[in-house]
């Protein structure tokens, strides 16, 4: 099959500059279909954009079952699989091969930035959507031979190298796109000490170990280059091969709440923060100040561990100091282990099998660095660390939380410098201060059980206060339905595992003590260790940061390519200031103002089908209430109650950061009507920030349902608003909705515009 003269002749790719035809045939793979083969299934993740070339397909619901429901047919020169391709949904029909079919097929995330920049396709492909075809007989199915898939979320084959430059050392992992897990990897110890050496874990399990010629992370760095393209048993022939190199970086500070394309502006970033991660992020730059010089024209990827928590609320990363402090971006609480975090509460939701966003979590990552994070539907919400890596949880080296009188005191009467104080808090205190025995908390434990009074202190201390902030995210949430464990300790002392869960029964958190003894773990492996009458599922997860690393640094080469088709449409979208408000149940209306009532038109909103009604409900919370709050139509399957924050405080209730809809876990309150009240057990949430957009404007922008945005808004004081979700639906008009204090703060009025500027995450990501 010629590919290029069959795209080129296609309505989609007919209007394709030379160049965009070219990448969409390298794109393309040649499919072919035998009678019966299911193309896409039904309920899949829409991931498949297909053109028929020749034959038939068919669409329906319900393939090869009773309720079979016919849809239409697919001919040749018509599409399948764009209704996904448009909204991000999953497939909403089995396609079908009727006869001996050829098609050319591409994955959505490669094709669509392609697609955003030609309006002619995006035309045809929303017409495509409307038609109706008619009727054939069903037949018996069989899937047929899939389309390409890659892994780590790629689009194409990719060779990334993941980085992690520490005090003392160096870890790296190569990865492609044929494997989830790592080809090789390996660790480079003893730099800026007498020997440095390389150890290197191949495939097959071979394993070497080479001395490397100088003591420096660029040597180091030069080391396990080298040994990845050893003639005759390295990975790659070459350096220039590799498609990318993800670093972490510790500190990202405010700027950063995603993996980042590492330019002049990037590292200026990471070293302008270098005092408050002064361990690390001077490291972070030399690692990749090192690979533009080994590997020059390959892009370096900076993976921040503060971004997982850009969305920690005001009430969790603001310090209690005053204003002319506070006013300083970089006197807050960061919380930091995000890409520990993330990686294993995305793992944690993937052996559950349910939706990551769908979780109350709180992970533990315990190791030399330790601290807890409580992730409420996929959003970091609090974490145990702060401004620097020192607060929070006792260390192997660190001190954990400390009251800064003691610092005061220290510095004062200790006749200590500044640097001084350093050394003992980063570097002499933690596990290593408390038994004066080793920093490890495996050697510590075992000299705890041998007798040591030291180590006995130190093992209860580490515990007590990791089980004091486990309790603590548990009230934080209100509930919990996942803890995991994750770190060099957490996965591998099952004694500390259980003494930072004891007496956890009452909140739902019960060990099965045999399952916890025998649990052992790989990186990306899980383990359930909880007992059948915990409420929460107890996990243990085996750590793999380098994995996490190499799939945000393909998702950063992804979303460059969608942050292109956005800036360079520049389409303005309207902001509108979504005051509080109630939505109601059929059953609700008639309680509240009296049976046989309905909904009352009063105005129209910016969405088609939306409207403001009439009638009006007093809010009534713990603390207080809130007269006059408008009714929205039309009824809906649940009641729900949106505020902002301040009117959080005057009614008594904390409410979660939540799309509309989403209602699980949410605090309750009670409604006032001229017929009566009502009380809520659930359904108060502060809405999250989103943008309407129909399919064809999705399609343009190259985003779909439920991806996650910046939007920059231009002006005197320009801003950038992040965690912007992206809902898609046929009957939407492109416009943004923040909340009233969201408007206030950023100084935002009617007929204000805002621009896509970039993309943050995607759904599936």
């Amino acid at each position: 099959m010629d590919v290029s003269a069959v795209l080129q002749s296609h309505p989609v790719f007919a209007a394709f500059a030379p160049e965009a035809l070219a990448e969409a045939v390298k794109l393309g793979t040649s499919m072919t279909y035998e009678t019966g083969d299911i193309c896409i299934r039904h309920g899949d993740s829409g991931e498949v954009f297909g053109v028929l070339i020749s034959g038939r397909l068919e669409a329906s619901r319900g393939q090869g079952t009773t309720e079979r429901q016919f849809l239409g047919f697919v001919e040749p020169g018509e599409c399948f699989g764009e209704m996904s391709l448009l909204t991000g949904t999953q497939s909403q029909a089995d396609i079908v091969a009727v006869t001996h079919s050829e098609a050319v097929v591409f994955l959505q995330e490669a094709i669509s930035p392609l697609i955003a920049g030609n309006r002619e396709a995006v035309q045809y492909l929303t017409r495509l959507i409307t038609r109706r075809l008619t009727s054939v007989p069903a037949r018996p199915a069989q899937m047929a031979p899939a389309p390409p898939r890659y892994a780590l979320g790629a689009c194409a084959p990719i060779r990334v190298l993941a980085v992690s430059c520490r005090t003392n050392d160096l870890r790296y992992s190569y990865f492609d796109t044929t494997s989830e897990v790592a080809l090789a990897r390996g660790e480079v110890q003893g730099l800026g000490r007498d020997k440095a050496v390389l150890t290197h874990h191949g495939p097959g399990g071979k394993t070497e170990t080479r001395d490397v010629a100088g003591d420096t992370h660029e040597a180091a760095l030069a080391a396990a280059l080298g040994v990845l393209t050893a003639p005759g048993s390295g990975l790659i022939n070459a350096v220039s091969e590799l498609s990318a190199i993800g670093h972490r970086v510790v500190h990202g500070g405010t700027r950063y709440n995603g993996p980042a394309v590492v330019d002049a502006t990037v590292k200026a970033e990471i070293a302008r923060l270098a005092p408050l991660a002064p361990l690390d992020n001077p490291l972070n730059l030399r690692g990749i100040e090192a690979c533009e010089r080994l590997v020059p024209g390959v892009p370096q990827i900076a993976v921040f561990d503060t971004s997982f928590h850009s969305t920690l609320p005001v009430a969790s990363y603001r310090y209690a100091l005053p204003k002319d402090l506070a006013k300083d971006p970089e006197i807050r609480r960061f919380g930091f282990h995000g890409i520990s975090h993330e990686g294993a509460a995305r793992a944690a939701a993937a052996f559950l099998g349910v939706g990551f966003d769908t979780l109350k979590m709180i992970t533990c990552h315990l190791g030399a660095g330790a601290s807890l994070t409580a992730i409420d539907h996929g959003r970091s919400v609090d974490n145990t660390m702060g401004a620097t890596v020192l607060e929070g949880l006792v260390m192997a080296t660190r001190c954990g939380d400390l009251d800064p009188g003691l610092v005061l005191h220290l510095l004062r009467h200790h006749d200590m410098t500044a640097d001084q104080l350093e050394q003992k808090l980063y570097h002499e205190s933690g596990l290593l201060g408390l038994s004066g025995i080793s920093d490890d908390m495996l050697a510590v434990a075992d000299a705890a059980e041998k007798g040591d009074a030291e180590a006995l202190v130190a093992t209860q201390v580490f515990c007590q206060r990791a089980r004091k902030y486990l309790s603590a995210y548990v009230g934080l949430l209100g509930g919990v339905d996942v803890v995991l464990f994750t770190g060099g300790v957490g996965e591998n002392a099952p004694g500390i595992r259980a003494r930072v869960c004891q007496g956890l029964d009452w909140m739902g958190i019960a060990l099965d003590e045999a399952q916890n003894r025998s649990a052992r773990v790989w990186p990306r492996e899980t383990a359930l260790i909880s007992a059948s009458s915990s409420r929460a599922h107890v996990l243990v997860v085996g750590g793999d940061e380098e994995g996490t690393i190499a799939r945000q640094a393909v998702r950063a080469l992804s979303h460059e390519r969608v942050t292109h088709v956005m800036r360079r449409k520049a389409q303005p979208i309207p902001i509108g200031v979504s005051a509080h408000h109630v939505h109601l149940t059929p059953e609700h209306v008639e309680r509240l103002f009296g049976p046989g009532r309905t909904l009352t038109w009063h105005s129209d909103l910016t969405q088609p089908g939306q409207f403001a009604c009439k009638e009006q409900v007093n809010l009534i919370g713990p603390r207080d209430r809130i007269d006059r709050v408008r009714v929205l139509g039309p009824v809906r399957p649940e009641s729900q109650v949106e505020i902002s924050r301040t009117e959080e405080y005057k009614l008594g209730i904390d409410a979660p950061i939540r799309l509309s809809g989403d209602l699980a876990g949410t605090p309750g309150i009670v409604l006032e009507g001229p017929a009566g009240q009502i009380r809520l057990d659930h359904g108060v949430i502060c809405a999250q920030r989103h943008i309407h957009m129909s399919p064809a404007e999705a399609m343009e922008f190259a985003v779909r349902d439920r991806d996650v945005v910046r939007i920059r808004v231009d002006g005197d004081r320009e801003l950038i608003f992040g965690d912007v979700v992206v809902r898609v639906r046929p009957d939407f008009r492109l416009d943004m909705h923040i909340d009233t204090d969201e408007a206030n703060a950023a100084e935002i009025g009617k007929g204000a515009v805002g621009y896509l500027d970039s993309i943050q995450q995607r759904a599936s990501g």
